[in-house]
């Protein structure tokens, strides 16, 4: 009898600890997959790091934001060259060595402070998965503006002009192709073009894309650190980005030779990719979506005595995609305020503008109304930036 009460007594200890795990499984579980309901449940802005990598090292890298109340994103493309301090290597090196190194947690927690934000989640696609996802969706679509006929080290490349679909090798070398003659930012937009394709595929074939069938094939495309239902839902949200509002972004900075390599340090020490960042996902969840519908064209007029001031000032907003399409001097050489004039009366877009350089003295009036010989020639300008002697080539004090 005493032998089988100490027997039960050790019975019930073991059910208690049974009960005990399973209540620490469903526990851990569940703080995995909170972060994405509570995002998705509360239409907070969703931020995932996409990057696409072609024999262990990244080929494109992403942040993508994503507000689901207004349906806008935003893309910032992360250069491979970057260069930054990595203490967890010890040494200045391009931002993509980590990645290799050490591995996507570490990159995207690198990432996380080079742009101020938390990025929770991460998504990499292999080139050759991302060429199956091609094909199991019958190609992707994307727009190619000018035929490409190329001669590489490994042969010729022909790509169609126009809206074309690609089927998985064609997009292959869409994604990896290196182009000596592209202009600055045209390869990052070309993966940029191939990851929104991607989102668009899994929308246009939603019914087959998340079925139970076919889902799991999709999901062997990727690797990430969500689990298999909440990978679903994430990826669902992704597939309604509005691509035609979408605000591409990249990272720019001054090209440094460092120990050999030819390292990319962001502007101001990284503070002004911060500053975009920070402005650009304002903007996604604001209520009045004017800054953004479109690129504005600006011009600016260095209204100061100091040599290649509109130039540099021009770079700073060229950062935060705004389409600069002339910078000159002012007729003026001894402007004492630096002045926003606002060509098209939209105050918001206005004051966004001037919010860049914390400039507050803005001028509305309209083309009819200007002096010409003062505030420029360009009947296509939606802003004029007249730079004044209180502008210290990044704010005005």
């Amino acid at each position: 009898m005493k032998s089988f009460r100490v027997d039960r007594s050790i019975l019930f200890l073991f059910v208690i600890l049974i009960i005990l795990s399973v209540a620490i499984f469903l526990l851990i579980f569940s703080m995995k997959t909170d972060s994405l309901k509570d995002s998705l449940s509360k239409d907070n802005l969703i931020k995932v790091l996409v990057v696409l990598e072609d024999a262990g090292a990244p080929v494109s890298t992403n942040v993508v934001t994503y507000y689901p109340g207004s349906k806008r994103a935003a893309m910032f493309d992360i250069p491979g060259e970057t260069g930054l301090i990595i203490r967890k290597l010890g040494r200045v090196d391009r931002i993509n060595a980590l990645y290799t190194e050490k591995g996507v947690d570490d990159y995207r927690l690198e990432i996380q402070s080079l742009t101020g934000v938390t990025i929770p989640f991460y998504l990499v696609i292999n080139v050759d998965h991302f060429s199956r996802l091609a094909d199991l969706f019958g190609g992707l679509e994307v727009f190619i503006p000018s035929p490409v006929d190329i001669k590489t080290d490994t042969g010729k490349i022909l790509l169609p002009s126009g809206a074309v679909s690609l089927d998985g090798d064609k997009l292959k070398t869409y994604i990896t192709y290196v182009d000596p003659l592209d202009q600055e930012g045209e390869a990052a937009s070309r993966k940029q073009k191939a990851v929104l394709a991607l989102f668009r595929a899994l929308s246009d074939n939603s019914t087959t894309a998340f079925s139970k069938g076919i889902f799991p094939t999709v999901k062997s495309c990727m690797s990430t650190n969500i689990a298999a239902n909440s990978l679903k839902d994430l990826l669902i949200e992704l597939s309604r980005i509005d691509a035609e509002r979408l605000v591409p972004q990249r990272v720019t900075g001054s090209l440094r030779n460092v120990d050999g390599k030819m390292l990319l340090f962001p502007f101001y020490d990284g503070q002004l990719l911060k500053d975009i960042v920070r402005q650009t996902l304002g903007g996604l969840v604001s209520e009045d979506s004017a800054a953004q519908e479109r690129i504005y064209a600006i011009e600016i007029l260095n209204g100061t005595r100091i040599q290649g001031l509109a130039g540099e000032t021009s770079e700073l907003y060229q950062s935060f995609g705004y389409d600069v399409i002339r910078v000159a001097n002012a007729e003026v050489t001894d402007q004492e305020k630096t002045l926003v004039i606002d060509r098209i009366g939209n105050e918001t877009v206005a004051s966004t503008i001037a919010q860049v350089i914390q400039c507050t003295n803005i001028q509305k009036t309209s083309i009819e109304n200007f002096d010409i010989g003062d505030y420029g020639t360009e009947a296509t300008v939606d802003y004029t930036i007249i730079l004044g002697k209180d502008f210290n080539g990044r704010y005005v004090r």
